[in-house]
């Protein structure tokens, strides 16, 4: 790839577009709260919801849920989602993660899911053992694009932010990472289009994690 992604000294995923393909899921979770509620939806409304804490969108978008509990909005979201839809890893992502540990480079997890959706999701991965730190929605004040979140887990880490690498599918994610300070921020083009990523501050832009495997196939 580049220095700037081969010399990582830990790496920061997103779960949902980045490690796993679970944004239909989700989707389809709001279309049917939509649908229930009576509200009108499209793609662009839905798209304010990828990547971000969805109690924080209800509480700063506005929309027809002004003056509702956005927690309560969010439980009920939560509610509509689909039973018999399941999300797959992204291309590359269990692999990645297994070559980074053995490697003795350490992954941290920063999702805007909460942590019941997190640990059903790492699963998939391999179990979230495989991740030295997990950092959910409970654990932060603010969701991204607030920095929150990786400054939480770089400090866990304790390892220097600028050795760090993040990826995430969302510019929500990307402006997370990059505010940060993180020293690589590699946006996954799973979700949003590579201009909206790199816009959003992503130093470069793959369509799942398989390119990020060369360091660890040296």
């Amino acid at each position: 790839m580049s220095a700037l992604t081969d010399r990582a000294a830990a790496l920061l995923l997103d779960l949902d577009g980045t490690l796993v393909d679970s944004e239909p899921v989700h989707r389809e979770s709001f279309r049917r709260f939509f649908a229930a509620r009576g509200w009108h939806h499209d793609d662009e409304l839905l798209a304010q919801f990828t990547g971000r804490r969805a109690d924080d969108v209800f509480a700063t978008t506005p929309g027809p849920w002004e003056g509702e509990d956005p927690v309560a909005l969010f439980d009920e979201v939560v509610g509509h989602m689909p039973q018999d839809v399941s999300p797959v890893p992204v291309a590359g992502a269990r692999l990645l993660v297994e070559l980074a540990g053995d490697a003795g480079v350490p992954c941290a997890l920063v999702t805007s899911a909460g942590p019941r959706w997190a640990l059903t999701a790492l699963e998939l991965l391999g179990g979230s053992e495989r991740f030295a730190v997990v950092v959910t929605r409970d654990d932060v004040a603010e969701g991204k694009p607030s920095p929150e979140g990786y400054r939480l887990a770089i400090r866990a880490l304790g390892v220097p932010a600028d050795h760090c690498l993040v990826a995430e599918d969302t510019p929500a994610g990307v402006r997370a990472g990059r505010a940060a300070g993180a020293g690589a921020v590699v946006g996954v083009s799973t979700s949003f289009p590579e201009g909206v990523l790199i816009e959003a501050g992503a130093d470069l832009v793959v369509p799942d994690l398989q390119p990020l495997l060369a360091p660890y196939q040296a």
